[in-house]
């Protein structure tokens, strides 16, 4: 959708016209998902493992459900996607990182890991700032002045720049352990799932790894389905 939007590639374009841009069907339908998926978010989070950045990441939800909203009521929606796709490309390796460490693909988990590593700071604390806050902050400002829809939108876009700061470091840390270990031992980024938590408080005489399963299961079967005896070559 955005490959073919004339603002993907100048990001004035997004204030041409305004507020009387059409709201077009695939746009809408963008917001809609991705509205849902935060919402999804927010209440999963009561239900889920309880991490340490609880408080941060309910902030983070908040913050994120109340700009896709505010923008979609103010029809600020151009740079809207364009902030949605961004924080999106982090996203996608970081769940294939989480996926790899649930099937014990550890060096996999690693790689991509670190490949989420660049992907985070570069995209949040390089493009974001530079490509997103540039057009908010002065490019919204000298095509349309002053109007009290540009301070709200762009103060809450200011938080989320203050989280991507404190992401960015807890990342850097578990980057660094990961190189300097050979693995991601402890993850300092809670939203990359790990049980080295749980696991840690459970005797090793006790952890038999190649005859009982993760989360406390045991049998044939395993955890989520997976053999308990199999585990992934490190090839992959």
């Amino acid at each position: 959708f955005l490959s073919q939007t004339p603002w993907l590639w100048n990001t004035r374009q997004c204030w041409n016209g305004y507020p009387y841009q059409p709201l077009m069907p695939d746009l809408h339908y963008y917001y809609i998902v991705e509205l849902s998926f935060y919402w999804s978010l927010m209440f999963s989070q009561f239900i889920d493992v309880k991490r340490k950045d609880f408080g941060i990441m309910f902030t983070h939800h908040i913050v994120t459900v109340t700009l896709i909203t505010f923008s979609y009521v103010t029809n600020l929606t151009r740079v809207g996607t364009l902030i949605l796709c961004l924080h999106d490309a982090a996203d996608i390796v970081l769940e294939a990182a989480k996926m790899a460490n649930y099937c014990k693909c550890q060096k996999l988990s690693d790689l991509l890991f670190l490949t989420f590593a660049i992907v985070f700071i570069v995209s949040r604390l390089g493009i974001y700032p530079l490509w997103i806050l540039n057009t908010t902050l002065f490019e919204l400002y000298e095509a349309l002045g002053n109007f009290p829809a540009l301070w709200v939108f762009n103060v809450l876009l200011m938080v989320l720049q203050i989280l991507h700061c404190f992401w960015s470091y807890l990342i850097i840390k578990a980057a660094y352990k990961a190189i300097s270990k050979g693995k991601v031992a402890k993850d300092a980024r809670s939203d990359v799932e790990s049980s080295s938590d749980e696991e840690e408080t459970v005797p090793r005489s006790k952890v038999l790894h190649s005859t009982i399963a993760t989360n406390g299961t045991s049998g044939a079967n395993g955890t989520n389905g997976y053999l308990t005896g199999g585990t992934c070559s490190e090839e992959h």
